[in-house]
């Protein structure tokens, strides 16, 4: 009986030795490579509203789908929700990071729930366009919730003196331009 035992689990292991290349190949076929010229995913997207200084900022961040070439580029063109032309940031890719975070300026007149549009082009050194890819942002909260002057100010965070008397950061007349109605 015992070796009846040792005759099967080897027999399970020989099977088990010669399957399992089979099995991961089969998986890896199976893989969403997301497209033989693709060499960016998107990765995250999302609007920051950033309370204690007043600002609201678009956030993407790409990650590689291969090694990254040196001098490629991202040009990330941003609907600018004040209304006007695209706001456009470009900015360095570097090889050896995992991902690569690009955030817009401070924006204005941001609606909850409204689509932005946001198109990124990968440059390569040769300022030619490697990979597009379209996408929108949608914010979960309108940037009237954020205060119409930083709440502090300073390396030490002193309070903003011309808050004094508004502890909600917000002035009868903040002076910003009207936003477009959308």
């Amino acid at each position: 009986m015992h070796e009846r035992a040792a005759r099967f689990f080897r027999d399970v292991r020989r099977l088990f030795c010669l399957a399992l290349p089979v099995a991961l190949l089969a998986v890896s076929a199976c893989r969403d490579s997301g497209g033989e010229s693709e060499l960016f995913r998107l990765d995250g997207k999302m609007f920051i509203f950033n309370y204690r200084v007043a600002t609201a900022t678009y956030l993407v961040n790409l990650a590689p789908l291969r090694p990254v070439a040196a001098g490629q580029t991202a040009v990330v063109n941003f609907e600018d929700p004040a209304g006007g032309g695209d706001i456009v940031v470009r900015q360095k890719i570097w090889p050896n990071l995992p991902k690569t975070t690009i955030e817009s300026p401070p924006l204005s007149c941001v609606v909850k729930d409204r689509p932005y549009k946001v198109s990124i082009k990968i440059e390569g050194a040769d300022g030619n366009v490697l990979q597009t890819i379209e996408t929108t942002m949608t914010s979960s909260e309108d940037q009237t919730l954020l205060p119409d002057r930083p709440l502090v100010v300073g390396p030490v965070y002193t309070p903003n003196p011309e808050l004094v008397g508004h502890p909600d950061g917000k002035l009868p007349d903040s002076g910003a331009p009207p936003c477009p109605q959308s």
